[in-house]
């Protein structure tokens, strides 16, 4: 119920529930690939027009990446030009495209179920669209958040939004599996550097057609997020960028009740028209932070383990490796609720340098015992350590600090520049992994195992000691309090 007040609370968390779908689609678009990506290689592998090498498959892995980093650039330009709901409703249109064409990129101009270059050329332009709308949900949603929020539990809702990312990639580790149900994974055979062939033995159904459908579940949540976008309202500050004051104030009010909503009104105004906007208006430190977040939520090496974690427990023996990740992604939702509940009590910083060390404690453990079968819980256990210290910290909390920490007159054009460093990193960490992991050394045929991992742990260890020394905590500071915070440094 609406109070003139107070505020109503019902009204603020469903519009920031409608936003943070945009972070479930970013989980499942990320992630539908760890189930899908046997069948999409074995199903090209059959192509008699060109050959589908590893080099190949590991580009149409991460394809998705690189409308990532388009999204991501574009996302500082939409949101100032089209607004924050304007851009989020083109990313829901981009999500339900890309589901519906990679389930089925033969559409109207190819013959069905035959495999060809051309083909794989549209499959992949359809995974970069989609990549494009999370590109921009993954810088847009917590900014939309973020600026509807009120600054006492601005960085709990913003948790949110990184809690239906990694809910996203559970329903999708989820759905695959219901999907493949008692079918099998295809059996891939390496029969030269680079190449690989299908086995006989593999289930013909998941070739020809459960990847389709692991690709056009995403079509549903899509759908919802476009439809349900359209009846959220515009931001408050990007409403008196355009000067509409008065649509400004009444959303402000009814978020926040009457007397806080025309101080914060106020407080917008202020910030909004204050100077130049020019990106360094406020000095490098401030681009540099928001840079370094991005680039350190990356190169700890998380999307390495949520990408490839079918691959990762396959290869240490287990029976049944998406029940591992199903597992792993139950594990990591749990850690992230630590997050969403303790970001406002415990401050950012704690919890970023926490979760560093956790990591770097995960990430040694998987180095020293990757390989020894006797070892293997002992293996298992680290990467869920690892993994579930990096949900309750630099997960959710960099998101947080990236949507918060930029002063209103430069915020579209410095999170845009900082998410796409973040996902430029992320396609640099996938596509290094597999050669990383892979690597021999005469006479010690694991050394990329441990030198993976202990490389990942002490970029860890950095992380921590950049927090610790660069990142200024930001909790209970309102958005315009940033504009006083980086003139003083």
């Amino acid at each position: 119920m609406q109070q003139s007040n107070s505020g109503s609370k019902a009204y603020l968390f469903s519009i920031v529930m409608v936003a943070v779908l945009g972070g479930l689609l970013f989980g499942y678009d990320t992630a539908v690939i760890s189930g899908a990506d046997k069948g999409l290689q074995a199903f090209f592998l059959g192509a008699k027009d060109f050959t589908y090498s590893d080099g190949w498959h590991g580009f149409t892995c991460a394809s998705a990446l690189i409308g990532c980093i388009i999204g991501s650039a574009l996302s500082g330009y939409l949101a100032s030009n089209w607004g924050r709901k304007k851009s989020l409703c083109f990313a829901g249109m981009m999500f339900f495209i890309s589901a519906l064409g990679s389930m089925d990129p033969e559409f109207l101009f190819f013959e069905h179920g035959v495999p060809t270059y051309s083909l794989l050329i549209v499959f992949n332009i359809y995974r970069v669209i989609g990549g494009i709308g999370v590109g921009l949900a993954s810088a847009i949603c917590p900014m939309y958040i973020a600026e509807v929020a009120p600054s006492n539990i601005r960085g709990t809702l913003v948790s949110w939004n990184q809690f239906a990312i990694i809910f996203g990639q559970l329903v999708v580790y989820m759905v695959n599996f219901f999907i493949l149900g008692e079918h099998t994974h295809p059996i891939i055979q390496t029969i030269g550097e680079g190449l690989s062939a299908v086995s006989p033995d593999s289930d013909p159904w998941t070739i020809a057609s459960g990847w389709r459908y692991m690709f056009g579940s995403e079509a549903v949540p899509a759908g919802l997020f476009t439809l349900l976008i359209c009846f959220v309202p515009e931001t408050p500050r990007y409403l008196v960028m355009i000067k509409q004051d008065s649509k400004a104030l009444t959303i402000l009010q009814r978020i926040n009740g009457a007397e806080v909503g025309r101080q914060t009104l106020e407080d917008i105004k202020n910030t909004i028209t204050e100077k130049t906007e020019r990106l360094f208006t406020y000095g490098v430190p401030v681009i540099f932070v928001g840079i370094m977040l991005s680039v350190f939520q990356q190169a700890v090496g998380i999307n390495a383990v949520l990408y490839y974690a079918p691959r990762i427990f396959g290869d240490m023996g287990m029976e049944n490796p998406m029940v591992q990740t199903v597992i792993m992604g139950v594990v990591n939702i749990l850690f992230t609720l630590v997050a969403v509940f303790t970001v406002e009590k415990w401050g950012r910083k704690p919890l970023l340098i926490t979760g560093s060390i956790g990591m770097a404690v995960g990430a040694f453990g998987v180095a020293l015992t990757f390989g020894n079968a006797s070892m293997n819980l002992v293996t298992m256990l680290s990467i869920m350590v690892y993994s579930a210290s990096f949900m309750m910290s630099w997960g959710p909390v960099c998101w947080v600090l990236i949507a918060e920490i930029f002063p209103n007159t430069i915020r579209g054009a410095a999170v845009a520049i900082a998410v796409a460093f973040q996902w430029i990193f992320n396609w640099i960490v996938s596509s290094t992994f597999v050669p990383m992991f892979n690597m021999k050394l005469s006479g010690d045929p694991d050394f990329g195992h441990w030198f993976t991992y202990a490389l990942y742990g002490t970029i860890c260890v950095l992380s921590a000691i950049f927090v610790w020394k660069l990142v200024p905590e930001t909790k209970g500071k309102t958005l315009e309090d940033m504009t006083k915070l980086w003139k003083k440094k």
